[in-house]
């Protein structure tokens, strides 16, 4: 028997320096206004948990390099309004990737959406992810 999985926990983000780290928080902070669970360490030992709704998002300032390519291809943010989200990370100066577009996964039974991407404060890819 397998064990029983209860969902993902977090997803953790590695920023190299204090300079991405911050970028870093203030844009799923401040920008994307999800709150702080817990902080920890000093210097360039910080990290901190910031809470999605569904999981967390763990952040550290002590990665080393940014890989070119991982298998995590981006992360998707469960949201009320795509297009809001869109607007104010435009608004804020980040790439938009995609923009918002309804879609409907051809999946038995369908399951439609609306959707949009931007690059995050240190290149990574945040989809933002309305159910419909």
């Amino acid at each position: 028997m397998a064990p029983k999985i209860n969902g993902v926990h977090h997803i953790c983000l590695k920023a190299v320096g204090l300079e991405d780290f911050e970028r870093m928080v203030d844009f799923y902070t401040k920008l994307l206004g999800l709150p702080v669970v817990m902080k920890w360490g000093e210097g360039d030992k910080v990290g901190m948990m910031i809470d999605t709704g569904d999981a967390w998002l763990e952040i550290f300032a002590n990665g080393t390099d940014y890989p070119a390519s991982s298998a995590i291809r981006h992360i998707a943010l469960n949201v009320e309004d795509t297009d809001a989200c869109i607007e104010t990370v435009r608004k804020a100066g980040y790439e938009i990737l995609i923009e918002p577009k309804d879609h409907t996964f051809p999946t038995t039974p369908p399951y439609s959406c609306r959707l949009g991407f931007c690059r995050g404060p240190v290149g990574e890819e945040v989809e933002f992810f309305q159910v419909k």
